[in-house]
């Protein structure tokens, strides 16, 4: 056989083989086709995993146009077998399961609807976001109020509870995780609630320890529809959920922020057991703002009194007092409470640069990058820890971002050893930018390497991430970060493959 039978780049024609039909080989993400004698390979950047096409999304509009799934009105958050999605229009929230085997005891079987009853004072759905915590799941929902709302995977409602006045803009669950010395790294969850010029911070600990409370009073019904029994009461007896809050409208209203770990405490100030916060926003007057954020631990005593103490108090008071004046409490209705005091939030730096604006916001899984899409169509590769922009891509408007760890030396590692587990330092942190009006997601090495792959894209789709992945100890392999892509027409939902070759 000649040079050029084998290589792929050749355009001279093959001698003709005895087959000449058209066959297709599908092995690893690839196509090869042979027509009439002449092969031609393809790669395939994505897998089918899944579909989510049902009759009840069209009460969310789905078939009603082409691209439904672009309506802003509409939000979307992905478990790693569970799909939420909601509409800011009307007060319907569906939970579908995507898993084809239904492995996952998480993955509901038939799609589940949830109906919160919102007043006219509690608003509308604004927000959306999964709280997975080993094996307990909620879903919690914001409101254009500042009203959080947990509901079990069943569509019960769990825990209800005021944050501050304004829309909930954005509710980002992220896992932290810390170096232990000789002792394995542990794991730490967070909530970031972010409001108009505002952000609040609950702690994992503590959202985990009402949820498993919940659990207990609820008979182990964790996973079942009880809907009938917590939404006919208008407070749920579990207390408050205590929190950090902060006002970071310095330099205007935030339109998304994030907190990107913990920092050091600020120079010329006395060490002590105070923690302090990093955080990131964006907004319509200053495009990049950082913050340094101090947890309020001078009022510990009456911090803790107030957050703690008095909600369980006040709780189980209004629990007597239903049992016996229940018919009275149904005619009169409670206002929200008031709004905690801020804590303290010390301004770092700044970016203005009118007319533009800072839209969105994605966060690296170490929280040491982050990408910024802007009303110009550019996106800003931020160093959380500089606070510099390191890199700029421009003509992507309307683009959403999302980071992805993608194999490298892959021809290397397989051919090393045949059942090759890869780790870690196998992988490469990419940025996945999906433009929209271009049809394409593109794939770029992180933080200044070269583009890797563009993959067209239906219109339509929409680029999804789980809330949190799971961490893997030292006996399971690494777990990278992965994208997945929904196309709203279809139903399909895929992931991109790991490999890029």
């Amino acid at each position: 056989m000649s040079r050029s039978d084998v290589e792929p780049g050749n355009d001279r024609r093959i001698p003709p083989r005895e087959a000449h039909a058209t066959l297709l080989i599908r092995n690893h993400g690839f196509h090869l086709y042979l027509r009439g004698g002449r092969r031609m390979a393809r790669r395939s950047h994505q897998t089918e995993i899944g579909c989510i096409a049902c009759d009840e999304l069209a009460e969310l509009g789905a078939g009603d146009r082409e691209g439904w799934l672009d309506d802003p009105s509409l939000l979307a958050a992905l478990h790693s077998h569970s799909l939420a999605v909601a509409s800011a229009t009307r007060p319907l929230v569906l939970v579908l399961g995507w898993d084809p085997d239904r492995r996952s005891p998480s993955s509901p079987r038939h799609p589940v609807k949830i109906h919160p009853s919102l007043s006219p004072s509690d608003g509308r759905i604004a927000a959306l976001e999964w709280l997975p915590f080993d094996d307990l799941l909620a879903l919690v929902l914001g409101t254009s109020s500042g009203l959080l709302l947990f509901y079990s995977v069943g569509g019960g409602l769990i825990h209800k509870q005021f944050v501050h006045p304004g829309r909930v803009l954005r509710l980002r669950f992220r896992e932290t995780e810390s170096k232990g010395g000789f002792a394995q790294d542990s794991v730490s969850e967070e909530l970031c609630v972010v409001l108009p010029g505002v952000v609040a911070r609950f702690d994992g600990t503590d959202i985990q320890s009402l949820l498993r409370r919940w659990l207990q009073e609820s008979g182990s019904r964790m996973w079942e529809n009880s809907r009938h029994k917590l939404e006919s009461e208008d407070e749920i007896s579990y207390g408050n959920i205590p929190f950090q809050l902060w006002n970071v409208g310095k330099f205007g209203d935030c339109s998304d922020a994030a907190f990107t770990g913990i920092m050091p405490p600020p120079l010329l100030e006395l060490q002590s057991s105070q923690r302090y916060y990093g955080a990131v926003t964006i907004g319509d007057k200053s495009v990049i703002s950082a913050y340094r954020l101090s947890e309020d631990r001078s009022r510990s005593l009456v911090g803790t009194i107030l957050s703690k103490v008095v909600p369980v108090t006040f709780s189980t008071i209004a629990s007597f007092s239903k049992l016996i004046w229940r018919s009275e409490q149904s005619a009169t209705r409670k206002s929200h409470p008031t709004s905690q005091p801020f804590a303290k939030a010390s301004p770092l730096t700044c970016l203005k640069d009118p007319p533009r604006k800072g839209e969105k916001l994605t966060l690296s899984p170490s929280g040491t990058l982050a990408a910024i899409t802007d009303s110009l169509g550019r996106i800003l590769l931020l160093d959380t820890q500089a606070l510099v922009v390191v890199r700029l891509w421009k003509g992507y408007r309307d683009a959403s971002c999302l980071f992805v760890e993608m194999l490298v030396n892959r021809d290397k590692a397989s051919s090393s050893s045949r059942y090759y587990e890869y780790t870690k330092s196998d992988y490469c942190l990419c940025l996945a930018i999906h433009a929209p009006r271009k049809e394409i997601i593109e794939i770029w090495k992180m933080r200044t390497g070269p583009r890797l792959l563009t993959i067209q894209c239906p219109k339509g789709s929409k680029i999804l991430q789980p809330s949190t992945r799971f961490v893997p100890s030292s006996q399971t392999p690494y777990i990278p970060l992965e994208v997945f892509i929904l196309n709203g027409d279809s139903g399909q939902l895929s992931v991109l493959n790991r490999c890029v070759v």
